[in-house]
This record gives structure tokens, C-alpha cells and sequence, in this order.
């Protein structure tokens, strides 16, 4: 018998020899393991299983599928673009790249004009700190202590929402501040209000007692996503932006999930009135195909173009990925979803907080547009996290035809993301928090 007949994953085995072919060949690459149920389809905002059960899908894939499963503008695209232009020398630039490129300076302030058309949003990243060492000359890099940038080398040393044990040194010249999580901090008034100044100083201060002198850039996201969904306080970013000029570094924005218009803004950068110096986008921007983007100013990319910056991977302009953030750009735009992520997260965060007035573990609801958290705790009071019971919660949504609650890992389980595409329908979001409610009492129930 020849390894192909043995391990054939026809249609037609079973599945309990779907998952033993699965135990012999994939490696496991989350915490979690694999969820339990074979995916056949998805359709719109669901997902369909191997016994054709329906599924919401409110994590849009990996926080990527912005237009849902199939979207028929993306299928369009990659159906013709697959079939006449789909991948070339890198040196080589084409209509898609440039339009896209001109597409993104659009919705833009007119300090991010420069393009660079990537994949994946840790490659991204490792562009975007690549081109802030270079133009600073400087190579420390600081970021929230709660982040998420990617597992690649240099986005992985900035990250810290994960275990960094077992993997030996990361690059030198990394240093962190306190997230400015509002619900959790320790720094208060005193009357019990979040000083978030006094936290930023503080942060601050410890980066200039470790810093060789050497600070190159800040990389942060708008709204942290694997690390709780915390968006910061008003004026936060305006004062970590004063922070930086004083020192010289770059402000660097990671909008992998806020990108686009998911929280009700095209960046969620815009709310708080602070643009970045490099943006870097990904997962929105291909709407569930690899696609991502590093934009900066003509400044920072005329001098790192003048010290030869170098970041030629084999698909750096990709004309088919181009295509398809084109094709989404272009779609986000003709049907105004920056202003249906509006409306719908309000339908959500009204659904979201009357839940909360039933549900005492429900300790904490945050976030924008359609990119809400919802914090549970077992003590309103003490709050102490709900790791086990968010786990349970999980299961009996996942039980009940609804999928949400990605980071699923010790330290951040108590905390429910739910980030539906934008073309979710109303009556959706309205089961969905049916089946969120009947989960939040069932699994307490059974606790």
C-alpha cells in the first residue's frame, strides 16, 4: 500500500479517519489544539460543518474575513486574477500594486502616501520596525506588555500578549510599558478613576532607565485584540505621541483587526486624532486572503530608499494579492462601511449591555463598531478573571451554532471577542447574543 492510498483525505473517510490522518501529519501550532468539528464550507457570515450544521462565524475567520466567506466582488477578482496575473519577479510593479498603493494614500491622511504591498501582518510588521530602525538609525523598540504583532523575529520580540519561554533570546533593545487596560490598571485617582497619565509616565520613565540610548519607535496597536480587545482612553495616543517626539522615536500603528473600517472609522487610529508615522495593515485588508500593506510618509521612505532599505520577499507586490485589497478597498468605499460598522456596533453594544445587567459574570464591555469584548469575572467585586467558565461559554456558543472568543489561552479566556464581518445582517447579531445569553447561563449552571 503506498503512503497516497493509506492517507488519502477523500470525501469519503470517515471522521474518525479525518482526525487520525490529522494526528499523524499536522504539526500543533496553538494552545488550544484544534477545534473539534470539519469545516466543509462557509457562506456569508457562516461557516457550515461536515453534517451541513450552520455556524456564525462572529470571529470572521482569524479577524480577516471583513466581507464574510465568498464575498462575490473578492471571488470575482481572484477568479481573474488568478487565471491572468497572479504572481511575478518581485522587481516587477503592476496596475494592481499602484492602484492599490493610490487606493489606500486615499482614505489616508496625506502624510501616509508610500505603499509597500506585503502578506501576512508579522511580515508587515517586521517591514515596518525594519524601515524605523533604519531611518532612526536606532534600534530599541517599545511596546504594550500586552501586545500582539506576530511571531516572526522582530514582530515577535514586540510581542508580549503570548509566552516568550522556551524559545531562547529575542532581539535585543525590546522594552514595554503598562497596557492602559481602564478596567484593570492599578493606577487610580483618588477617587477611583483610571490615571492613565501618571501610567504613561511611569512607563516612560522605566524606558528611559533601561534604554542604551538607542529608542527607535513605539509599535502599538489602536485597540489591543489578542491581549484583551482594550482600547485605550481618550487622549492616551495624543500624549504616547508626545512621548515619542520628545525622544525622537517613531510612532508605529498595527491595525491587523481595526483596520478598514471595522470599528466604525476606515483606522481606528482616527478617533483619537493621531496619525502614525507607519501604519501597517493585514488581515482586513485581504478580507480572508493573505494580503497586507506597510504606508508611511515620502520623507521616511525617500531616506531609508537613499540607505538602500532592503525587503524583497518572494511576494512583495503580488499582483493577485493587490487585486483583492483593491477590490476591498474599493467595496468598503462604494457601500459606505464605515458608517454600517457604526450602526451595527450600536445594535451590538446595546444587545451587550443587557446582557450584562443579567448576567453578574459579565464584568466589563469594550470596544468599537464590530470589535467588542466582553470581560467576564466570577466577582463584579474582587474581579477576578473567569478563565474556566469563558472556556465553558466558548463551548456552549460553539454547541449552539455561534463561534467567537479567538485568544483561546490561559490569561486571556475570560474575555469574549467578537468581530462579525461587516455584512453581517441585523437579525445575526440578534441570534448571536440569543445564543450568547442561553451559553452565559448554561455554563454557569453546569459549573
Amino acid at each position: 500500500m503506498t503512503n497516497v492510498d493509506r492517507y488519502s483525505t477523500s470525501p469519503e473517510l470517515s471522521t474518525e479517519q479525518f482526525w487520525d490522518t490529522a494526528r499523524r501529519h499536522l504539526i500543533r501550532y496553538g494552545p488550544a489544539g484544534f477545534v473539534p468539528t470539519i469545516i466543509e464550507r462557509a457562506e456569508g457570515c457562516r461557516m457550515y460543518d461536515e453534517n451541513g450544521r450552520p455556524i456564525l462565524d462572529f470571529t470572521s475567520g482569524q479577524m480577516s474575513s471583513l466581507l464574510g466567506h465568498g464575498h462575490p466582488a473578492v471571488v470575482e477578482t481572484v477568479s481573474r486574477s488568478v487565471a491572468t496575473l497572479d504572481h511575478l519577479f518581485s522587481g516587477m510593479v503592476t496596475r494592481p500594486v499602484v492602484g492599490l498603493a493610490e487606493a489606500l494614500a486615499r482614505t489616508l491622511p496625506e502624510s501616509l502616501s508610500k505603499a509597500m504591498i506585503l502578506t501576512t501582518g508579522g511580515e508587515s510588521n517586521e517591514a515596518a520596525i525594519k524601515m524605523a530602525k533604519l531611518y532612526t538609525r536606532k534600534h530599541e523598540i517599545v511596546s504594550f506588555d500586552q501586545s500582539y504583532h506576530g511571531s516572526t523575529h522582530a514582530a515577535g520580540a514586540a510581542t508580549y500578549s503570548l509566552t516568550r519561554a522556551g524559545y531562547g533570546p529575542v532581539a535585543p533593545g525590546n522594552l514595554i510599558i503598562p497596557t492602559p487596560n481602564s478596567y484593570r490598571s492599578v493606577f487610580r485617582t483618588r477617587n477611583g478613576e483610571h490615571d492613565w497619565q501618571a501610567e504613561l509616565d511611569f512607563g516612560f520613565a522605566m524606558v528611559d532607565r533601561q534604554s542604551v540610548g538607542s529608542l527607535a519607535a513605539f509599535i502599538a496597536e489602536p485597540i489591543l485584540g489578542t491581549g484583551g480587545l482594550i482600547p485605550p482612553p481618550e487622549g492616551y495616543f495624543a500624549a504616547l505621541r508626545r512621548k515619542c517626539d520628545e525622544r525622537g522615536m517613531l510612532l508605529i500603528l498595527d491595525e491587523a483587526q481595526t483596520g478598514l473600517c471595522r470599528t466604525g472609522d476606515w483606522y481606528a487610529f482616527q478617533h483619537q486624532g493621531v496619525a502614525p508615522d507607519i501604519l501597517t495593515l493585514s488581515k482586513t485588508l485581504g478580507a480572508g486572503l493573505p494580503v497586507a500593506a506597510v504606508v508611511t510618509s515620502e520623507e521616511i521612505e525617500a531616506t531609508c530608499a537613499e540607505r538602500r532599505f532592503m525587503f524583497t520577499t518572494t511576494h512583495v507586490s503580488d499582483p493577485l494579492a493587490a487585486a483583492v485589497g483593491l477590490t476591498v478597498v474599493r467595496t468598503l468605499e462604494a457601500e459606505k462601511f464605515d458608517s454600517v460598522a457604526r450602526r451595527l456596533g450600536e445594535r451590538l453594544t446595546k444587545g451587550l449591555r443587557e446582557l450584562q445587567s443579567r448576567h453578574e459574570r459579565i464584568g466589563d464591555i469594550r470596544g468599537r463598531g464590530l470589535f467588542q469584548g466582553v470581560e467576564l469575572v466570577m466577582d463584579r467585586d474582587t474581579k477576578e478573571p473567569a478563565d474556566d467558565y469563558g472556556t465553558a461559554v466558548t463551548a456552549a456558543c460553539f454547541d449552539r451554532g455561534l463561534h467567537l472568543n479567538i485568544a483561546q489561552m490561559r490569561g486571556v479566556n475570560s474575555i469574549l471577542r467578537i468581530a462579525p464581518p461587516l455584512t453581517v445582517a441585523e437579525e445575526d447579531i440578534d441570534l448571536a447574543l440569543d445564543i450568547l445569553d442561553q451559553s452565559l447561563k448554561s455554563a454557569k449552571d453546569a459549573a
